[in-house]
């Protein structure tokens, strides 16, 4: 059976099945899941025999700073090409809409810098990759 490629971002549930899958499970404020895939510019979801095995998305203002977030392929079905298709996508759509010059930025894992790197995403000199995470609330001391 083939790969079915959807041209949205996941599901909640699908998105946390794929990143736990991927040992993204720690990465998530799980309740805030809903509001941000649904604030998704583009995204990807791959079938396989009816469930999700791999998915991506794009993230951003929608018109100049774009970001490519959460392309996760389970592991049983890695190095199909599913990663690179994906990309191939989500690129796509930032160019049909995006103005010269407008950025679009990944985090990648060591694993992935090859993929990204076929795509053209390079480091660039005088520039650093960073990010914060918001710390979690103190829990509330009772009196």
């Amino acid at each position: 059976m083939s790969y079915e490629f959807l041209h949205r971002p996941p599901t909640p549930a699908e998105h946390r099945l794929l990143a736990e899958s991927v040992g993204w499970g720690h990465g998530f404020a799980w309740d805030a899941m809903p509001a941000s895939l649904a604030a998704s510019f583009a995204g990807v979801v791959v079938l396989r025999e009816g469930g999700p095995v791999a998915m991506g998305r794009v993230v951003g203002d929608g018109a100049y700073y774009f970001y490519v977030q959460d392309v996760a392929v389970m592991p049983g079905h890695q190095h199909a090409g599913l990663g690179r298709r994906i990309v191939e996508h989500l690129v796509a759509e930032v160019e049909r809409v995006a103005p010269p010059k407008a950025f679009i930025g990944l985090f990648a894992t060591d694993q992935a810098v090859g993929l990204y790197e076929s795509h053209g995403f390079a480091q660039h000199p005088g520039m650093t990759g960073m990010f914060r995470v918001v710390p979690a609330a103190e829990p509330a001391v009772s009196s």
